[in-house]
């Protein structure tokens, strides 16, 4: 059976790649835009990303007490993960739960005025989590907004990674050299897609 995560590609490439001619919001333009959100508010592909986010988290020996990012584009990554944690949690004992934190653009100008909804314990370990990389500004501006609460991010982690903007370098220097990690490569989302339109023909 497919592992979670090229079960994840194929639904990637079939739902959220398209080529074209697209504005992207870091300026400029691309031959391809990736929706990741028609994924991770799929039912089957919210499944599928936290699982693999919590199996590359693993592989790469991160352990952490939550999972935040900036919303919107975060909030059904954030939800998926704890989620699937939860689910490991019960299947196998001693599998430590990894709560969720959202993280708003602004703080909220009534209530408790908090910018952090969800999680938050200072000193406590959370990964940063976004759909796609390309200059990093949202990873970052959620990074800042962790620490500012006094959590320490540990990781951060891209479902895509599309490889330019010199996106990668800004992320860890703002994250303070700990791991960038990403499910996939925009090209690798690509070659899916163009191998699932040839196969169709």
């Amino acid at each position: 059976m497919a592992s979670y995560k090229e079960q994840l590609l194929s639904l990637l490439a079939r739902t959220s790649f398209k080529l074209g001619e697209f504005k992207l919001s870091a300026g400029g333009t691309s031959d391809y835009y990736i929706d990741c959100r028609t994924t991770t508010l799929h039912a089957e592909g919210g499944r599928l990303v936290g699982h693999a986010i919590l199996e590359l988290l693993a592989e790469n020996e991160i352990e952490a007490d939550a999972v935040g990012g900036l919303t919107m584009g975060a909030d059904p990554i954030v939800s998926n993960v704890a989620t699937a944690s939860a689910w490991q949690a019960q299947q196998y004992p001693g599998a430590e739960l990894i709560h969720g934190f959202l993280i708003r653009k602004a703080e909220k100008a009534h209530g408790t005025g908090r910018r952090l909804e969800g999680f938050h314990r200072e000193g406590a370990h959370v990964v940063i989590v976004d759909d796609v990389c390309t200059s990093g500004a949202s990873t970052i501006q959620a990074i800042e907004a962790a620490k500012e609460a006094g959590m320490i991010v540990v990781a951060a982690v891209c479902i895509v990674e599309r490889e330019e903007a010199n996106g990668r370098p800004a992320v860890e220097a703002a994250a303070g050299g700990v791991p960038f990690l990403r499910l996939f490569t925009a090209n690798e989302v690509r070659a899916e897609h163009v191998k699932q339109l040839a196969s169709s023909k």
